[in-house]
Formats: structure tokens, C-alpha cells, sequence
């Protein structure tokens, strides 16, 4: 519906004719459902995008932390720690595993979490840290990692956001026991849903197989020794994978270049302090998957900038509810950073293909909405 309604969409996917000839090559071959020769094609070639062993194709990026939160025994009794400041996939997939999301404060500059926020957190009931890489910029995650191994707890990145986000040039995806992406139709490589598991451990890697194929044996068919799941991908979803993952290289520096030109031209209004533009801390790669901006001293509302940009034909998203808002993770809790990022934040137009006039366009109208 994105690009029906607005003259300027917030996201589109970006194909060319290798997605239309894989998918007809998938149709031709007859292989459509969860088996057929792109789904192994497009998860050996993500699993070597983030420098990792195993990659394995899940339905969607929820799905995918569900499932890695199974593999690693998360359940009944157990408390995973989350940010409070994310999408609600997140937490989510902690209550569908039966466990309990322990909300953490971000910081104010990435809106990720940090080691030291955690460790205020970990309890003896802690199972898992689910660290988000949140927008496009990626946690801190050496020194997570560090925290976790210490407390011999489990580490699930969540990655969905954030494909090709580098902490000190090591890939995320890399660090945690388990990584999980979404291929959502406006992340950095989509297939329409889907998502992915990646990992280093390969009994992690065979649970998760298992788990998402029924519980189904490799070796018996159709004989069942687990409680299983169908959260597999289809051959014609990788097919499209497979074409998306030969342009990464593009798309990714697309949203950085994107984000330099929304950069250079708002940045008077950063000097003003009337908006906060994107971090990029010295040991990140940020791979900015939207372009963010805080409105802070302006009498325009966040409410009101975006009214303003519909009114000129220009789509725009409001943040993430901070989680502890929201009846199925309400706590009472404070957590500051969460609420002033949410309440002040929204996210701009970013895509492959976006052209240099369009982001002049929307620059020019929210410097006459804000000024």
C-alpha cells in the first residue's frame, strides 16, 4: 500500500529481473513449499554474509526468536532480558516461550542496550539477554557477550534491523549463540516475510531444524520425538532471497548514502538544536535501516511534523511504544531514555533506488514545518 497513498513511500522493496528468473526457475522446478535447492543456496549464502557456520531459513523474523529462544531451553520459570525500547517481536517471542521479559532501559544515543544497564537486571532466574541493533545501529557486543559469558547466560541478537551493522568491523549476526534476522518487506533484503536463524553451535543449529520441521526425525519420517513447529520458508521466498542477497553490497551503502544526504541537509537544524540526527558511535558501522530524527525544541509537535509531511504527500513512521506502555509487558517501572525517544522520535523515507530529489523534497518540508 506504501507507494498507492504517498507520493513518497517510507520503504519499498527494490528487484530487478533476477528475482522474477529465480522465482520462475523455483516455479518451473516444482519445488515451491519448504523444500527445493534455493532454500540451501540462500542460507549457506547468508550464513557467509555473517561470517558464521549455520544458517537456517525460518518463516519470519519472529519466528525466528521464538525458535532460538527453544533451542537455547528457555521456558517456564525463566526471565530473559529485552530492551524496553523496541518493536513488540521482541518480547513476544519470550512470552510464547513461556518465559518472563525483564524490560531494560536504552541509552539515549543509539536507543540500544548496554552491558552496564543489564547487569542491574540479571537475576539467578536470567536465561537469556535478547540485545536489539536497533534501526540500523548495532549494542555493544563484546562487552555483552563478555557480561553473558561471565553469568553463563544465553545471548540472541536480534538482528532484523540491522543487516551488515559491524561492531569494531566484526558482522552482527556474529557474536550471539544465536543471531536472528527478519526479511520483512521493508528491511534491507526482504522476501516478502521470512526471516533467519545463524549460528556457530551446530547442536544448536540441528535443534532448531528439528523444531521447525514438526519435530519431525531427518531419519523416520513422519515420526515425532519433539513437540515441533512449521515455521519454515518456502523455495519461491529464497528464490527471491537469493537475488536479494547478490545486490546486499548495494542496498546497504544505498542507506548510507541516504542517511549522508539527510545528514548534510538538516543539519542546520541539528546546530539549531530543534532535531537530534542518528549516532554512529567510533566502533560501529551503522547500516541505517530508517532515518531517524528527534524533534526537540520546536513548537511544531512530532504529531504535527508528520501531519504536516501526509499534507505533502510524504509518508513518515512514529517510534516504537516504549513496551512497558503496553498492557501485555505493562510495568511500573520508570525508564526515561525509552519514553523521550519514543515520544519525540519519527523515522523518514529510506529505500534502495531513493533519488537525491525526493530527500531534498522532504528536507525542505520539515525545515518549513519546524522553523
Amino acid at each position: 500500500m506504501w507507494n498507492l497513498i504517498f507520493m513518497i513511500p517510507m520503504a519499498k522493496p527494490y528487484f530487478d529481473e533476477k528475482e522474477t528468473l529465480y522465482v520462475q526457475e523455483a516455479v518451473k522446478s516444482t519445488w515451491v513449499s519448504s523444500k527445493g535447492s534455493f532454500l540451501d543456496t540462500f542460507s549457506k549464502k547468508f550464513a557467509a554474509f555473517c561470517n558464521v557456520k549455520y544458517a537456517s531459513t525460518i518463516s519470519n523474523g519472529t519466528a525466528a526468536l521464538h525458535l532460538a529462544l527453544l533451542a537455547l531451553g528457555v521456558g517456564h520459570s525463566h526471565e530473559v532480558i529485552v530492551p524496553d525500547f523496541t518493536f513488540a517481536a521482541t518480547a513476544n517471542a519470550v512470552l510464547h516461550a513461556n518465559a518472563k521479559p525483564v524490560l531494560v532501559d536504552v541509552e539515549r544515543e543509539t536507543g540500544c542496550i548496554t552491558a552496564d544497564a543489564i547487569s542491574k537486571k540479571i537475576t539467578k532466574r536470567t536465561k537469556a539477554i535478547i540485545p536489539v541493533h536497533l534501526y540500523g545501529h548495532p549494542c555493544k557486543m563484546d562487552e555483552i557477550m563478555e557480561l553473558a559469558n561471565r553469568h553463563d547466560i544465553s545471548v540472541v541478537e536480534d538482528a532484523a534491523e540491522s543487516h551488515g551493522a559491524e561492531v569494531n568491523k566484526r558482522r552482527v549476526g556474529s557474536f550471539g549463540h544465536i543471531s536472528c534476522f527478519s526479511f520483512y518487506g521493508n528491511k534491507i533484503i526482504t522476501t516478502g516475510e521470512g526471516g533467519m536463524c545463524v549460528t556457530d553451535d551446530n547442536e544448536l543449529y540441528a535443534k532448531m531444524e528439528l523444531l521447525k520441521n514438526h519435530g519431525m526425525t531427518a531419519s523416520r519420517r513422519y515420526w515425532h520425538d519433539v513437540l515441533g513447529y512449521n515455521y519454515r520458508m518456502t523455495n519461491l521466498q529464497a528464490a527471491v532471497g537469493v537475488a536479494q542477497m547478490e545486490k546486499i553490497d548495494f542496498f546497504i551503502n544505498e542507506r548510507i548514502r541516504i542517511a549522508k544526504s539527510y545528514v548534510y541537509h538538516l543539519s542546520d537544524l541539528k546546530k539549531q538544536s530543534i532535531i537530534e540526527l542518528p549516532a554512529c558511535k567510533p566502533w560501529a558501522k551503522n547500516v541505517y535501516w530508517m532515518f531517524n530524527i528527534l524533534i526537540k525544541n520546536s513548537k511544531v509537535s512530532k504529531q504535527e511534523l508528520m501531519k504536516s509531511l501526509v499534507d505533502s504527500g510524504i509518508e513518515s513512521r512514529p517510534f516504537f511504544y516504549p513496551l512497558h506502555r503496553m498492557p501485555p509487558y505493562h510495568s511500573n517501572e520508570k525508564f526515561p531514555v525509552s519514553d523521550y525517544i519514543s515520544d519525540h522520535g519519527i523515522s523518514l523515507p529510506s529505500y534502495a533506488g531513493m533519488e537525491e530529489k525526493d530527500i531534498d523534497y522532504i528536507c525542505d518540508c520539515i525545515k518549513k514545518a519546524l522553523s
